[in-house]
């Protein structure tokens, strides 16, 4: 593992992508970098070639102060950039009766200053009719791959490369030559691929920060920066430095294709790195600042075309996409079906873009159209993987590349392009798109990226670049922007139908509630009336018997009456508790303030303790929060679970109920606790069930009370649970 902010010794196999190459502490030699401390002015580190350079040596050099180096003019013109927070501008100066260009930048605490030779200078009028020319060329090129193919032949023509190559990007960093201008008597590489090894993630990012590069000559002499680290003890950041010398693991591939010098421009599009602009010479050649600054005019110019180029083809493309899509929705709203809609008529679904296959899914139920996997496939494609995703769309030209099942149909289904809709993994729509068989010809075996050489004891680049070709299988045609937002589009067109189906669905659902409740209403109005008559008839003549008639009765016939009368009884509470159950549901909330504390010493008066409990020890938490919710439905909470804990209780040695509260979070979390027979806790949620009564029959009561309290502390946004063990009591713990 590399430390990224230590340069390696070695560079091998295991380092290569990882190579810090904007501290790669050596610099090009065809000008002198300096470094000093931004604040003081002292000189910290410097090329080894001041002496070739500028005359001075290096020793000498670190002994200076930049002042006593630059004319006190252009220490006033960089200083004032550094007040002012400005980009530092570029100057020219003398040095040793030398004329020299100074392109300074801030690294960290230093100044640094690359100094080059100026050499010769464009005229000013022939300078005006090359840019006007670029102008002009480039803007009048017809689509991108024209505009490409103008940049290759102005570059050349301008600057005399032997080889001039545009490079184009793929979306796995492999890149293809995709316009060549070059010599006659040179073999084209046109066409061509080459691997995302030659030009690695981090060389790809300095493009950013220095989007024109040459090597003047590939077979120069590293000049080390000395001394190596800075005062802090860190080593030089020359990411911006147009001096930073080059990895020997690249001088070495650029030596095996035979290039003597080169000159790379970052072309970028939509602030992304697209491609590269790559000249190849078989001698040095060294390109003057202001030679790159022109080179840096074109590729501006070119990227600015080539936005522009594509944005129009993506605006025209995406409208080409939306007609269809407009259509496809139109279909859905006239037959009221998504699937329909999507899918049997002449413009489907496939039409939306070049697929050759669909899957429309909805709650899981799956509707293939054109050619696609089999239902089957799809189900286990969505469980799987897609299920797994948490971006709603996904798109691939490669899916065996990360579902290997995939294997079984890239026949038919070796891209896909899928976009979840909403948020429930039970609904997608997923195009599919079939294997197109490629033959691809890459710049030498990409295979052979590269091997360790013992002597050199570092990694060396393959040494091959000859055409080697390979059939590419399994690989589907590229999903396209304007195609992946159009799917978006859609998708998101499709959600609102289904939101509305879904929104729909559930108000008749809750019209159809509210009438069922209406009737349960008024069925337990006339259920009560038609019951509690005879009820009371029953009630009426077995008082009879008990008062006139009582004593006249044997044992068995005296039993029988109070059996009766206390039926009686259990019938008229069952069916006051299925009412105040059905009433539960059927009320509004009246809200208010309640005070906790007088509402339980109420409640505990009204069962009369001292007479009815006279055992029970109850203990109440004098500081019980106030509670905000409906009075009546709160007083009958707590009525029931005191009268529960009491009745519970009351057989044990010395029965005690203690009502306190706790905190949780933001939650005031009230206690009702018992030592009374408890409950097996299997049951603790089922005893809030109607009708569920865990206690035996050796305690009377109807199964509705917990159920009762279940549902006003719901209605109220609560929550209610139960801890218990058998013969150990039990806690019932609610908040609202």
């Amino acid at each position: 593992m590399i430390k990224e902010d230590k340069y390696p010794v070695e560079v091998d196999l295991s380092s290569c992508e990882k190579e810090p190459i904007h501290i790669i502490g050596t610099t090009q030699s065809h000008g002198l970098l300096i470094a000093s401390n931004v604040k003081t002015g002292q000189i910290t580190q410097v090329g080894e070639n001041a002496g070739a350079i500028i005359g001075v040596d290096s020793e000498d050099l670190l002994k200076l102060n930049i002042s006593e180096v630059l004319s006190s003019e252009v220490l006033q013109k960089i200083n004032e950039s550094l007040q002012k927070d400005e980009r530092l501008e570029v100057t020219e100066t003398s040095l040793n009766g030398q004329n020299f260009i100074i392109i300074p930048h801030i690294s960290g605490d230093s100044l640094v200053l690359d100094i080059e030779p100026v050499h010769q200078k464009k005229d000013t009028f022939n300078f005006q009719n090359e840019l006007s020319s670029l102008l002009n060329t480039l803007a009048a090129s017809k689509d991108a791959q024209q505009l490409c193919q103008d940049a290759a032949d102005l570059t050349r023509e301008i600057f005399e490369y032997d080889r001039v190559m545009v490079y184009k990007f793929d979306d796995e960093w492999n890149g293809k030559v995709i316009a060549e201008a070059k010599k006659e008597d040179l073999e084209t590489f046109l066409g061509l691929q080459y691997p995302a090894s030659d030009i690695p993630k981090q060389a790809r990012q300095l493009f950013f920060k220095n989007k024109v590069r040459i090597i003047s000559d590939v077979n120069y002499a590293p000049v080390k920066i000395t001394p190596m680290l800075d005062p802090s003890g860190d080593p030089l950041d020359i990411s911006k430095s147009k001096l930073r010398g080059v990895s020997p693991i690249h001088i070495e591939y650029l030596q095996n294709m035979g290039v003597g010098s080169s000159l790379t421009a970052a072309l970028i599009s939509n602030g992304k790195l697209w491609g590269l602009l790559a000249c190849h010479h078989s001698e040095a050649k060294f390109i003057n600042y202001y030679q790159r600054q022109t080179c840096e005019f074109l590729i501006q110019i070119f990227s600015n075309e080539l936005s522009l180029k594509s944005s129009n083809k993506y605006i025209q493309k995406l409208e080409e996409i939306e007609e269809v899509a407009n259509s496809l929705m139109d279909q859905v709203i006239r037959q009221d079906s998504i699937k329909k809609g999507l899918s049997q008529s002449e413009t489907n679904i496939t039409s939306l873009m070049n697929a050759s296959g669909a899957a429309i899914v909805l709650d899981g139920k799956i509707k293939l159209v054109g050619d696609a996997p089999t239902k089957k496939e799809v189900k286990s494609l969505i469980k799987k993987f897609l299920s797994k995703k948490t971006d709603k769309v996904f798109q691939t030209k490669n899916l065996l590349k990360f579902y290997p099942e995939a294997k079984a149909f890239t026949r038919n289904g070796s891209g896909i392009l899928s976009t979840r809709l909403g948020n429930d993994h039970k609904n997608y729509i997923i195009w599919f798109r079939p294997e197109v068989i490629q033959q691809v010809s890459w710049g030498g075996d990409p295979n052979n990226k590269a091997q360790y050489d013992a002597e050199k004891e570092r990694l060396t680049p393959r040494k091959s670049f000859e055409k080697w070709t390979e059939e590419l299988s399994g690989v589907s045609k590229v999903w396209e922007d304007y195609e992946i937002n159009g799917a978006k589009k859609l998708s998101e067109n499709i959600s609102y139908i289904i939101l509305d189906n879904q929104k729909r669905s559930i108000d008749n659902l809750n019209e159809k509630l509210v009438a069922a409740h209406r009737e349960l209403e008024l069925f337990s109005q006339g259920l009560s009336h038609d019951l509690k008559a005879p009820l009371r008839g029953v009630d009426g003549y077995a008082h009879i018997l008990k008062e006139d008639h009582f004593t006249n009765l044997d044992k068995e016939g005296r039993m029988a009456v109070d059996t009766i009368l206390s039926s009686v009884q259990e019938m008229q509470d069952l069916i006051d508790n299925i009412l105040s159950f059905a009433g539960v549901s059927n009320k509004d909330i009246n809200k208010q303030v309640v005070s906790t504390d007088t509402m339980v010493k109420d409640i505990i008066r009204s069962f009369n303790i001292k007479s009815n409990y006279s055992n029970t020890s109850v203990s109440i938490d004098e500081s019980l929060p106030k509670m905000m919710g409906d009075k009546r439905m709160l007083s009958q909470v707590w009525s029931n679970l005191i009268a529960n804990a009491l009745k519970y209780s009351e057989r044990a040695s010395q029965p005690s109920i203690e009502i306190s509260y706790t905190l949780q979070g933001n939650k005031t979390v009230y206690c009702i606790k018992d030592n009374g027979i408890g409950f097996d806790p299997k049951y603790s949620e089922d005893i809030f069930n109607l009708f569920s009564r865990r206690s035996g029959d050796n305690y009377q009561g109807t199964g509705i009370g917990l159920a009762i309290v279940k549902k006003i502390i719901e209605k109220h946004n609560g929550e209610i649970w139960a801890e218990s063990q058998p013969g150990s009591g039990s806690t019932f713990y609610f908040y609202v």
